[in-house]
């Protein structure tokens, strides 16, 4: 069946990011997938997780930081990432800020994302 999703719900996070959910456990009730458009202001960063989902990010102005075990990838407008579930990761912004969307499938909680402040 089709359905139109005629908004998001905005779910708010501390550090002044914005997420707006079009598809997901808030927004749609469904768990198989999350998609959600995120402003984030300049200099954000998020505390380290460990996600049970896999992330595919696509930035649409700024730079997007991911630290991992690997080091440090910079993501610019134009450009995707794609985090793996149980990778230890950490999400912050450059000087500009951020705009991007992410899909995480499955669709992202707070209680799989695992951050390491919880």
């Amino acid at each position: 069946m089709v359905r139109k999703i005629e908004s998001a719900s905005r779910i708010p996070v501390p550090g002044g990011k914005i997420i707006d959910e079009y598809v997901g456990r808030v927004n749609t009730g469904d768990g198989r997938l999350s998609i959600a458009h995120m402003v984030a202001p300049p200099g954000w960063s998020e505390p380290p997780q460990k996600p049970e989902f896999a992330e595919f990010t696509l930035v649409l102005r700024g730079t997007l930081r991911v630290e991992h075990d690997g080091g440090v990838t910079e993501v610019g407008a134009g450009q995707a990432v794609v985090t793996e579930p149980g990778e230890r990761i950490r999400y912050g912004v450059g000087p500009d800020g951020a705009e991007y969307v992410a899909v995480c499938l499955p669709a992202f909680s707070p209680e799989t994302a695992h951050r390491e402040d919880e």
